[in-house]
């Protein structure tokens, strides 16, 4: 059992893989001030937390690394949700609510949608494709997969727009330290998103549809009885911003660290570009070696050892899906970036267990659909020079901030003025 020097928690969440080699080799757990919890990285302890639910509670899956200032918690107060959500639930409530996001999001669901985003793919490039240049998460990676996910929900694509940049901000007002002033606007911006969700669970309540905000609806009240009560209409929009915030940031930071790797191991770019069966190995690889997803919080509801480490009820762990991502024991070479590698698909990067992503196939297929795009119609995609690549701070969507890429454009074309 180890304890952590204490550090920058910006420097750790954006370069976390040191800090998981020490704690792979640590003997037993070890503990990191930072994140006030208990950091499991070997991959076998981590499948044995996500084996045991009723041990591990995933009641604090989400907890913030912020408490949002009075005045912002009062703008808060004013919108919907605060119900529990299928990520920090357990046993059978848990089953409940996960249930209609499997059927939603079925294969053959998924499978449905797949034209969909590649038209939304093209589109999105048509856009850059003639400019040389491009700052890839603002003009793709934060556009798809909201548009995807906004239309098996059943969104007006009109409101599109607001709710991705509710959730982003969601996520700022409990992940980032703003000024007070702007966790108020960052609040505001919340509660925007979960009015226009409010709406369309009352418009499906009372006129259901075959999608994805319906499917929930039917979860949550029985349809056809007037009005939705309140209290409907809270879980409702808890589960809609859970659902539409995990299929939006998780896939969008999964686009912009598939594509940065790929670029930054050029003989990789280069092998898609004549090997695109490999494509699907390539999106499992960049998931494997740099998942969005870094990890979930659990508590423990009993006393229990794991790894040795003998833990209290309640004790906080850090379940590092990344770490275990990185464990020699299961990945030979960890820290090579290689898309020929064999049994790609035995990362963690989507979880596992009882809690395993129900999108997981959602974000492959567009993950597969982006690269097949870019490889195709931008062969000679790069790395913009001079402009380096910085990882946002985070451990629940890790992606770069920007991502700054150009490609020569055809002679007779001139590049368009950003």
């Amino acid at each position: 059992m180890e304890h952590e020097p204490h550090g920058s928690l910006d420097e750790l969440m954006r370069e976390p893989y040191p800090l998981y080699t020490r704690a792979r080799a640590a003997e037993g757990l070890l503990h990191v001030p930072e994140l006030d919890a208990w950091l499991v990285a070997r991959d076998t302890d981590v499948r044995e937390v996500l084996r045991r639910p009723l041990d591990f509670s995933s009641a604090n899956a989400l907890r913030p690394d912020v408490l949002p200032s009075p005045a912002a918690l009062e703008v808060l107060g004013r919108g919907f949700g605060g119900r529990p959500v299928v990520v920090t639930s357990d046993g059978e409530r848990h089953q409940r609510l996960r249930a209609p996001l499997v059927r939603a999001l079925s294969p053959a669901r998924v499978a449905a949608a797949v034209p969909y985003a590649r038209e939304r793919a093209a589109a999105l490039v048509d856009g850059f494709a003639e400019d040389g240049r491009v700052e890839l998460m603002s003009a793709y990676a934060l556009r798809l997969p909201g548009d995807v996910i906004g239309r098996i929900v059943g969104l007006d694509p009109a409101d599109v727009p607001l709710v991705v940049h509710g959730g982003h901000r969601a996520e700022q007002l409990l992940f980032r330290p703003l000024p007070e002033a702007e966790q108020i606007a960052a609040a505001e911006d919340v509660v925007a998103m979960q009015h226009v969700l409010d709406r369309c669970a009352r418009d499906r309540y009372a006129r259901p549809r075959e999608d994805l905000a319906t499917e929930i609806l039917a979860s949550v009240a029985q349809p056809g009885q007037g009005e939705l009560p309140p209290d409907g209409r809270h879980e409702a929009v808890a589960h809609l911003q859970n659902l539409l915030i995990a299929g939006h940031l998780t896939t969008t930071a999964l686009i912009g660290t598939t594509v940065l790797h790929l670029l930054s191991h050029r003989d990789q770019w280069e092998l898609l570009r004549e090997r695109p069966d490999l494509i699907p190995a390539a999106v499992e690889e960049a998931a494997r070696y740099d998942g969005a997803l870094q990890g979930f919080r659990r508590v423990t509801t009993r006393p229990l050892t794991l790894a040795g480490t003998e833990l209290p009820a309640g004790a906080e762990l850090f379940v590092a899906f990344g770490a275990a991502n990185r464990d020699a024991s299961r990945h030979p070479r960890p820290d090579t970036f290689d898309i020929t590698r064999d049994a790609p698909a035995r990362h963690l990067a989507f979880g596992f267990g009882a809690h395993a992503c129900v999108g997981a196939q959602l974000a492959r297929e567009q993950l597969r659909v982006t690269v097949e795009e870019l490889t195709r119609r931008l062969p000679g995609l790069r790395l913009a020079e001079g402009r380096p690549v910085t990882m946002r701070p985070t451990m629940i969507h890790r992606s770069p901030e920007e991502l700054h890429l150009t490609w020569a454009v055809a002679q007779g074309r001139r590049p368009r003025v950003a």
